[in-house]
């Protein structure tokens, strides 16, 4: 088993934090979270590439190329 970094062992701390409240606790911490609009953008970003993870990709060059081409 690889070591945990810094960051990975603090989020653990956490994530075993969260799976002891109890279901109206992480209702409300789920809820206190969501209002955090950095948070909240992040989320929908992460939610966005999991949905689009399969998609094809294409370069910054051709994406630049078709939209000139578009004008």
């Amino acid at each position: 088993m690889k070591a945990m970094s810094a960051a990975e062992a603090t989020a653990e701390v956490f994530f075993t934090a969260f799976e002891a409240l109890s279901k109206k606790e992480k209702r409300a911490f789920i809820i206190r979270l969501l209002q955090h609009k950095e948070f909240s953008e992040d989320l929908a970003d992460a939610a966005i590439m999991d949905k689009r993870r399969n998609e094809p990709s294409r370069s910054l060059d051709a994406y630049l190329s078709a939209r000139a081409d578009r004008r």
